[in-house]
């Protein structure tokens, strides 16, 4: 068995052969990595300093985050949602060689051994906020909900459409559905207005992936454990990142494997404060193994590293993943 074949079986509900690591952060280069995550390249605008995104919204980023990037902080290219029609147009599709963009994205991916996830510029609830900023789209949805619905209906059926095309031309082993719908201590939106304005439009995303046998994994930053039985409904089988503001351990005792924990790895922990030693390094890595491993339903997501990387940093990392191998890899064969 391959390390894909092994993580696809997280993916899926199964109970993996021995404890997957989770591609990411510090999981090795795409190349090499058991997950792959690949972006459909006409969609990265986003990711660079001085750019616009598909849809015109100016990005910027910033040295202190290591070049990381948002929308440009004052710039809203939609002022009036009732205008919405006159100002967001999605881009042509047929203009798109997806076979020739899927040969280029893809060509560094093992296919074997590495299993690949399909990335899209998801932009649902964030699309809107990019696009008129927060206070401005969330008021959108008490004051023109039909508007607010008919935008989210035309950037879903954007996103629907683009997922099916890469679907057949990437052929990946796992579609990704990305969208951060919380700060670190509060969903931004209630449960209910999740259900009545996301929901149908993730529903149709999901439904994509899921009627061609692909696992949906979810990447949901900060406090949105609330979310968790819509997603559940929508086909989710595994989150990351899976952030500790979380209650992780109730999450795994309620949906065991039926929705992997891809994280649940604390970067505040001692393990990870200067002057750390390799014991408590260690020590902190067979804990975290023995909270989330038990049964299944976990990837391994500990890393050592920062935005801005020292030797210290480097150092703690090589610890972290020296210890999954000798501890946690084959953690299953002797619990």
């Amino acid at each position: 068995m391959t390390e894909r074949e092994n993580i696809l079986r997280l993916f899926r509900g199964e109970m993996p052969a021995w404890l997957p690591k989770y591609g990411g952060l510090g999981a090795g280069p795409a190349s090499k990595a058991p997950t792959a995550n690949v972006m459909v390249s006409f969609m990265d605008g986003f990711t660079k300093d001085g750019s616009k995104d598909i849809w015109g919204v100016p990005y910027m980023g910033a040295e202190s985050v290591n070049g990381a990037t948002m929308p440009a902080p004052g710039v809203h290219i939609l002022e009036d949602i009732t205008e919405w029609r006159d100002v967001i147009k999605a881009p042509n599709l047929d203009e798109i060689d997806f076979e020739k963009m899927a040969a280029k994205d893809c060509a560094d991916v093992d296919r074997v051994n590495s299993a690949m996830g399909l990335s899209l510029y998801c932009c649902w609830l964030q699309g809107l906020i990019s696009f008129m900023g927060f206070e401005e789209a969330l008021v959108s949805f008490y004051e023109e909900p039909e508007e607010a619905h008919a935008l989210l209906e035309y950037v879903g059926n954007f996103l629907n459409d683009t997922l099916k095309r890469a679907i057949v031309t990437y052929k990946p082993d796992f579609v990704m559905f990305t969208e951060d719908s919380a700060a670190a201590g509060a969903p931004f939106i209630s449960v209910e207005m999740y259900r009545e304005f996301l929901k149908p439009v993730y529903k149709s995303y999901c439904d994509i992936a899921l009627n061609a046998g692909l696992p949906v994994v979810h990447h949901n930053c900060g406090f949105c454990q609330d979310y968790i039985p819509e997603w559940i409904d929508l086909g989710v089988g595994a989150w990351e990142p899976a952030q500790v503001m979380n209650d992780l351990d109730a999450i795994k005792a309620t949906y065991g494997r039926k929705l992997a924990i891809c994280g649940g790895w604390d970067p505040n922990t001692p393990a990870m404060q200067p002057g750390a030693s390799e014991e408590v390094v260690r020590e902190t890595v067979r804990a975290y193994i023995d909270r989330f491993a038990p049964d299944g339903g976990f990837g391994f997501c500990a890393h050592g590293l920062k935005i801005k990387s020292t030797e210290e940093d480097f150092q703690r990392h090589k610890w972290i993943q020296d210890e999954y191998e000798q501890y946690g890899r084959h953690w299953y064969d002797h619990h």
